[in-house]
């Protein structure tokens, strides 16, 4: 009677603790990687300003900016003075006036338009499609970067719970080793040094999974700051890290000067350098500009011959300027700007080579670690098997403590460099997109 009470109090308790954790683990958002790199895309502080940069670029180019459309401005202007006048005639005679008052009031409507600055507007124009493509490409970029970071760090939350998973697995196998030594050194099989030996390697294995679990928090904390979600938020990843890429070679050489994007930018920038020495070279040519308008115009005088005068009507004009002498301004100004675009070309140059280079080391990386990972999966097996059989030995008296500590190691250290393995080799390959502009 006594234990079927304690088999249904025990049930009871069971059924208690199910109805508590299952909720919690229900109320875990499950956050898969597609969905991380949506809410990075909308959240993430970098993304957002580089957006508004890019912004910018394209409120600013416009006809009206590169200056080639009119400017319309109402316009007007009064005055009003009172003074003493005294006047002296060629023929000896004189007058004095006190007190004399003059009123002028003026205003009109009035276009100017610059109708040729030597091609300068155009060239202005097609540097600020330049500038809003530029805009564009460094967006790309800052978004590329972005994600290569959340894709790294999200996978790096993985790989710690992987390796924490590991550690339970130690431990495991720890407590049973721990068992077995106490049952043999209670039956005088097995010496105190073998049970203390396995009751420090359990103490170490519990160790290794504080700190594994303050590591994952910290792992959190860093992916939670790229998705700008409060740093406290407890969502579920992915439990395993995905690896199904088989990158070409040849074809990534061949999408790397024309989709990556530090290449396009510095490309961007020859041009626009080039435009920049176009623009100061129109400073040698003569501006035509247009006027046009329709003018009030009236003025009052209590002393004067003509004690009011007003105009009323449209005026129509231009002006010519044709510059002679800048004191080397203009040639200044082309030589800098030509210095920019020969800086520039080399800057390009220099990009290409560093990042042919970085494609190919990511590449051997990729292949090294293909290479590693094939080489440590059947490493793990057998270091599983190996520490499964030293366990049945240590059961049997045949084995020692310190042989089964010794396949311990061995089985933690190859699941650690098979975790390892797998989350570089994520990395490589969302490098190698990263140069590609693929993310």
């Amino acid at each position: 009677m006594k234990n079927n009470r304690k088999v249904i109090t025990r049930k009871i308790i069971y059924l208690l603790l199910w109805l508590m954790i299952v909720p919690a683990l229900q109320a875990q958002e499950s956050l898969p990687l597609e969905k991380a790199v949506k809410i990075a895309l909308k959240n993430n502080f970098d993304i957002s300003i580089a957006n508004n940069s890019s912004t910018i670029s394209k409120v600013n180019n416009t006809p009206g900016n590169a200056g080639m459309l009119p400017t319309v401005a109402l316009i007007g202007s009064g005055n009003y003075s009172l003074n003493n006048r005294y006047q002296k005639n060629t023929d000896g005679t004189s007058a004095n006036s006190n007190s004399v008052s003059s009123t002028s009031v003026t205003a009109g409507a009035e276009l100017t338009w610059t109708l040729f600055n030597g091609g300068k507007m155009f060239v202005t124009k097609s540097k600020l499609n330049e500038i809003q493509a530029l805009g564009e490409i460094q967006y790309r970029d800052k978004v590329l970067q972005t994600l290569f970071n959340v894709i790294g760090a999200y996978y790096d939350v993985v790989r710690q719970n992987q390796q924490l998973k590991s550690i339970n697995e130690a431990l495991s196998y720890n407590k049973e080793r721990v068992k077995i030594s106490q049952a043999g050194y209670n039956a005088g099989s097995l010496i105190k040094t073998d049970l203390l030996q396995a009751k420090i390697d359990l103490n170490v294995a519990m160790e290794n999974k504080i700190n594994q679990q303050f590591i994952i928090i910290q792992a959190r904390k860093t992916l939670n700051q790229l998705l700008c979600i409060p740093k406290d938020s407890d969502l579920l990843v992915t439990d395993s890290i995905q690896l199904n890429y088989s990158p070409n070679r040849n074809e990534l050489i061949q999408k790397l000067n024309a989709s990556n994007t530090s290449i396009l930018s510095f490309q961007k920038q020859i041009d626009i350098a080039n435009l920049t020495v176009k623009e100061f070279k129109t400073g040698y040519l003569p501006i035509v500009d247009f006027n046009a308008g329709y003018y009030f115009s009236q003025s009052t005088n209590t002393s004067a011959s003509v004690s009011q005068n007003r105009n009323v009507g449209p005026q129509v004009g231009g002006t010519l300027v044709i510059p002679l002498f800048s004191a080397g301004e203009n040639k200044r100004k082309i030589t800098v700007a030509k210095l920019e675009s020969e800086n520039a070309a080399l800057d390009l140059q220099n990009i290409k080579l560093q990042v042919n280079i970085l494609l190919e080391n990511t590449l051997t990386d990729f292949e090294n670690q293909e290479r590693l990972l094939e080489i440590e999966t059947e490493n793990n097996e057998l270091a599983q098997e190996n520490i499964k059989i030293s366990l049945d030995r240590l059961r049997l008296g045949q084995s020692t403590s310190l042989e089964v500590h010794i396949a311990q190691e061995d089985y933690v250290q190859s699941n650690t460099r098979l975790i390892n393995f797998r989350y570089n080799l994520k990395l490589s390959e969302t490098k190698l997109k990263q140069l590609v502009s693929g993310l």
